[in-house]
């Protein structure tokens, strides 16, 4: 879209990607729009804006904190009409823009340590000068466009098939161009507008500039949402106003709820099973009480639409069908026994649905197959955000969190949003974006974000606010009232625990990172009173579905249909919790899903199998920290005097290595069996049993063996169990050093001057005089002998490799390298000390060097041979 500019001749502006055209006695300056892939929605003639001008020209010349003080001032003095045409510049300077080209403030990289930081945070906070503007637009009704391409891919797929997104975000907001849908735009209100740019600016590739440092969680990006969700989701209080208002007496909201759709279907499908097309937006009736929190509304649904939308295209065609929209209807009969009986199919659109269509031609599933590579920050972020909608639903006084459905209609519009936040606005995606890392995600310690995220969503109870005793985390009961909680998320803790089974096997577990992994996990689930919870709602899953049916038809009728006295309270709790769980598991997996019980024999069988992993580990760690002990035993002090090990191919240490990582290795794996004997009832004895077993059988002989493979024809080639095995530390390679020994990297222990002085004196020698070495060394008598003791003779350097094929073509030759390590030069001081003490010379103390040299050689060429026989 083309905004157009009059401008008097005698004042020129200079615009970005601007054209000047020449009319009359006016400039027509010629200004594009679409900035970073958002046009402001204008009339196509408009003033000019001599404000943008100046602002964009004091971009490149002013320091940062002297535009922010401008714009302080600006914000404030100047009407809405001319921060109108500023504010999409402005966004894109500050968060940078969509497709990544423009940087913006470089909110990501931007630490305390900088002098810029705390005049940005000033700046963007929620109380600062940029909502302000915010809020000052927001009274006018202004719309900005944002194309459709960039919204997040399920979406735009819904979109650009002709489908209306279920999620209420993106209602009545479609701008229809004369050119086609697929040069859709959507038009948000400045409080959208903004919080997009902002949620976008995270998953927008950032280019971290060469030696930058610093951690992702005390950036300033990192800051400001967590700000951003204590304003807008407080725990204590309500959202604060705004400061302005529009004609009515406060700002509207762009998309209130319906008066007649409550939070009790909040989230739940459609009762309808049909499409709704594009160009049948629904209306909604303005909803006085859904004012005080549809920005807390739209904050969230734009975190969770931008960060959350990694969809797998099986769980894309899984999440709808006829049957599962149906459950889903039961379900909120049963949640609102107060409500009129109406049958599948009628009713208006509900408000908040999944978001998904319920058929799809298949050219369009390929939109959907987004590379998936959310980073170590994205993945922080939204452990940010899960722990702070935790508090948040949590801060919900006791009595209003155990008041009956029928009291929810008597409770103000933030604490109904408190009790259906987790589940209805953040449950599905995360779900779908944490078995998406489970299964994408590097075998390296960076998963430890991914994994926390998780442990995180499972206890809300550790965000209460309740401040209990410091007592150890073994000891601490989950209170029964969680129980619910465990149920309706009963996919969150048993398939996710099985996808960190599966990869808790393929990972190297004497690693203290990964050990500490699986000792978390196994810490958790331990937790008193959770593994019974978890097995209930799992026996509520597999309730037949004859008995359910049997009972619904009685226990779905409501009161003034006369069902009140058919079943008892407990009798409806149980019906309603079971078709709870039962739409939980078929809106995350499909109603075709097989599920894995976690207290199953086939699971038990998978827990097994990581035990002796563990096991396994244990005795790898061990076994390595015993090794390293001895080495550093003899690498004391009498190492100089040729005493200790001068192994090349130990030169190089893992830190994991090191004994201290080993200690705590070998105690997170302690622990992680004992919580995992407690979690799933293993009997102790058995326990033992196995990992005497396994003790005995993996001896020091077995442990030096080669890995399992098989032979093919470039070499061994590596099984399943042989990479486990090496995973593992189990079994390894013998693979030494086996290039030419002079041309080894220099070590800490040698003297560079010396070792390329006496290589490049070796090699004169060798070059001279190899023909007479190799005759020599090639002679059988006492002789040769002799010279293959002194000259280095490639066949006492056999192969140790298994990968290796061929003999190097190497000649007998001259080696002075030992002469340049320190060992070799403080031996021969101290030997020329002792000898000016004994009153001898330089030249006696060198002759009698080399006689001893020369008889220690001719007696070790005389009874080489013996000594190897015994």
């Amino acid at each position: 879209m083309e905004t157009r500019f009059h401008v008097k001749a005698a004042e020129t502006l200079t615009f970005f990607q601007g054209q000047k055209l020449q009319v009359g006695s006016e400039w027509i300056v010629h200004a594009d729009r679409n900035t970073h892939g958002s046009r402001m929605a204008a009339p196509t003639l408009q003033q000019p804006s001599f404000l943008l001008a100046n602002l964009k020209a004091d971009s490149t010349t002013k320091p940062l904190l002297h535009r922010c003080q401008d714009l302080v001032k600006i914000i404030d003095e100047y009407p809405a009409k001319e921060l109108h045409l500023v504010f999409p510049w402005l966004v894109e300077t500050v968060f940078g823009s969509l497709d990544g080209v423009i940087a913006g403030w470089n909110l990501r990289l931007l630490h305390p340590r900088n002098n810029e930081y705390h005049v940005v945070m000033d700046f963007l906070n929620p109380s600062g000068p940029m909502m302000k503007l915010v809020y000052k637009l927001q009274a006018e009704e202004y719309k900005y466009e944002v194309p459709v391409n960039y919204l997040p891919g399920p979406v735009k797929a819904c979109i650009q098939e002709g489908v209306l997104p279920d999620c209420p975000l993106f209602h009545n907001k479609l701008q229809f161009p004369l050119s086609g849908v697929l040069t859709l735009n959507l038009a948000l209100n400045p409080f959208e507008f903004f919080m997009f740019n902002f949620a976008f600016c995270l998953i927008t590739p950032k280019n971290c500039p060469p030696g930058h440092q610093g951690s992702s969680t005390d950036s300033a990006y990192f800051v400001l949402v967590d700000m951003f969700l204590k304003y807008f989701l407080p725990t204590e209080g309500s959202v604060p106003p705004s400061p302005f208002s529009d004609s009515r007496g406060s700002v509207t909201a762009p998309s209130p709820r319906s008066s007649s759709v409550s939070f009790a279907g909040y989230g739940v499908h459609s009762p309808s099973l049909l499409k709704h097309h594009i160009f049948h937006q629904p209306s909604v009736n303005a909803d006085p009480a859904a004012q005080e929190i549809w920005r807390s509304e739209t904050l969230l649904q734009m975190f969770v639409e931008v960060w959350l939308h990694h969809y797998s295209l099986e769980m894309y065609q899984k999440l709808q069908s006829p049957q599962l929209a149906l459950l889903q209807y039961r379900l909120s009969m049963s949640s609102m026994p107060c409500q009129p009986h109406a049958p599948p199919g009628s009713g208006t659109l509900h408000t908040y649905q999944v978001l998904l269509p319920f058929h799809s031609p298949p050219p369009l599933w390929g939109l959907l197959e987004e590379p998936f590579g959310p980073s170590e920050e994205h993945v922080l972020v939204v452990r940010l955000l899960v722990k702070h909608l935790h508090a948040f639903s949590n801060s919900l006084k006791p009595e209003q969190l155990s008041s009956p459905p029928a009291a929810h209609s008597h409770a103000s519009p933030l604490e109904e949003f408190k009790r259906v936040v987790v589940q209805r606005f953040v449950q599905q995606k995360l779900y779908l974006f944490l078995q998406h890392c489970f299964g994408h995600w590097p075998l390296d310690a960076s998963f430890r974000a991914v994994l926390e995220t998780w442990l995180s969503y499972v206890q809300p109870w550790r965000y209460t606010g309740e401040k209990s005793n410091p007592a150890p985390d073994q000891s601490r009961t989950v209170p029964d009232k969680w129980e619910a909680f465990a149920q309706e998320n009963l996919l969150m803790y048993t398939k996710l625990f099985q996808g960190f089974l599966n990869r808790a096997v393929r990972t190297d577990l004497v690693n203290a990172k990964n050990a500490l992994m699986v000792f978390r996990v196994a810490k958790v689930f331990a937790q008193p009173n959770l593994a019974e919870m978890i097995q209930k709602g799992e026996q509520l899953f597999l309730e037949p579905e004859h008995v359910l049916h049997h009972r619904q038809p009685r226990g779905y009728l409501t009161p003034s249909q006369g069902g009140g006295g058919f079943l008892s309270s407990r009798q409806r709790l149980v019906t309603d919790m079971v078709f709870k769980v039962k739409s939980h598991v078929y809106s995350l997996e499909g109603q075709d899903c097989q599920y894995k019980q976690m207290f199953g024999s086939e699971f038990r069988g998978a827990v097994m199998k990581l035990i002796q992993i563990i096991a396994q580990a244990r005795q790898t760690a061990k076994r390595i920290s015993d090794q390293s002990s001895e080495v550093a035993a003899n690498n004391s002090f009498l190492s100089w005097f040729g005493l200790g090990s001068s192994d090349v191919n130990n030169t190089f240490a893992e830190p994991e290595d090191s004994g201290e990582c080993l200690k705590k290795t070998h105690e997170f794996l302690d622990r992680a069996l004992e919580n995992l004997c407690q979690i799933f009832k293993l009997n102790q004895g058995q326990l033992t049993q196995l990992l005497s077993n396994l003790s005995c059988s993996q001896d020091d002989g077995h442990s030096r063996q080669l890995p399992d493979c098989i032979q093919a024809e470039g070499g061994p080639v590596l099984t399943e169990l042989g990479r486990r095995q090496i995973i593992n530390g189990l079994r390894r390679f013998d693979i030494q050093y086996q290039g030419d020994p002079e041309l080894q990297p220099i070590r800490s222990y040698e003297s560079a001057l010396l070792v390329r002085l006496l290589f490049r004196v070796s090699s004169l020698a060798n070059d001279r005089l190899g023909g007479h070495m190799t005759a020599l060394c090639s002679r059988p008598d006492f002789l040769g002998r002799l010279g293959r003791r002194y000259l280095a003779d490639p066949a006492c350097n056999p192969r140790l490799s298994p990968m290796s094929r061929r003999q190097l073509n190497r000649q007998p030759r001259l080696s002075l390298r030992p002469l340049a390590s320190y060992r070799t030069l403080l031996l021969l001081l101290l030997f020329y000390a002792l000898g000016a003490l004994l009153a001898l010379g330089p030249l006696s103390s060198t002759a009698l060097l080399l006689t001893g040299g020369l008889l220690y050689g001719v007696l070790m060429a005389l009874l080489g041979d013996k000594l190897k026989t015994h």
